[in-house]
């Protein structure tokens, strides 16, 4: 590089030259303070394109994003599962030999039958109600629910007098409760305990279900009181269970629990101790 000469004291061409210098100088300083600035911004970005590409690119395969959202625009639809191999070596499609299948069979014995004859008037002209009968030419059956309507049901106790001047009246049946009041029937009461304590249906969303399906509404009180009813109904049998569970060589205890209402902590811990004794036992005997 060359380098040049100083100025001479009182030239006026060396004075300018070293002003063109120094402006060169200053540009060149902004420009590479420019550059600098803009491979900074540079990198941001690649950061910022590199995290929104990576963002439509997630799907729910390779994700924890919903299925749905695999339609938004952009967004990168999942690639297909490999299915099974077909052909050589493969499965076939269906069942299998050997599965036993299952199907809607054949009753021999219907619940009902509904004839039906054909309705009109014939091409002569005569009417096919007058027609003679040929008997059954083809048959259908049709498996269905019928209509669970809630029945209500009144029960008169009549009283009799006897000769000797004695008056007898009717016992009233088991459930119905006081005379003049309302009760629900066992099948009713079945339906509650059996819809919250085998499908863990909520009590409200358990009275609105028995209400679509038969007409009766019954209260969110009722429904609820209900667990405590069927528990107490069920006490001794539950008895024995603990105490088969734990005179039992091993036992096999399960954590998981399901409340259905505040309920007492002393209570809590006394239904727990025959499961805690089975555990002892178990690995006392391993």
């Amino acid at each position: 590089m060359a380098v040049l000469p100083p100025p001479a004291p009182g030239c006026a061409s060396c004075a300018a030259r070293e002003a063109v210098i120094a402006g060169q100088a200053r540009a060149l300083q902004e420009q590479a303070e420019a550059v600098t600035e803009l491979r900074s911004d540079v990198v941001t970005l690649a950061a910022q394109v590199a995290e929104l590409r990576r963002q439509l690119g997630r799907n729910s395969g390779n994700s924890s994003m919903a299925p749905s959202a695999d339609d938004l625009p952009g967004r990168t639809p999942p690639q297909p599962k490999p299915g099974p191999k077909r052909g050589k070596g493969g499965r076939k499609p269906g069942g299998q030999r050997g599965s036993p299948g299952s199907h809607l069979a054949w009753s021999d014995q219907p619940d009902e039958r509904v004839p039906h004859f054909p309705a009109g008037e014939c091409a002569c002209g005569a009417d096919l109600a007058a027609a003679a009968d040929l008997g059954v030419a083809a048959c259908h059956q049709q498996v269905d629910i019928p209509l669970a309507a809630a029945r209500v049901t009144q029960h008169d106790l009549h009283e009799v007098a006897c000769g000797c001047g004695r008056v007898h009246r009717a016992r009233a049946p088991a459930g119905t409760g006081a005379a003049g009041t309302v009760t629900c029937g066992l099948n009713l009461q079945a339906w509650c305990v059996y819809l919250m304590a085998a499908h863990h249906i909520p009590v409200h969303r358990c009275a609105e279900l028995i209400e679509s399906l038969t007409g009766a509404r019954p209260s969110a009180g009722f429904v609820h009181g209900m667990l405590r009813r069927a528990a107490a109904a069920v006490a001794a049998a539950n008895k024995l269970i603990r105490c088969l569970i734990i005179l039992a060589h091993v036992a096999c205890a399960d954590e998981t629990v399901r409340h259905e209402a505040p309920c007492d902590r002393a209570e809590v811990k006394r239904l727990r101790r025959p499961a805690v004794a089975a555990a002892g036992l178990k690995l006392r005997a391993a």
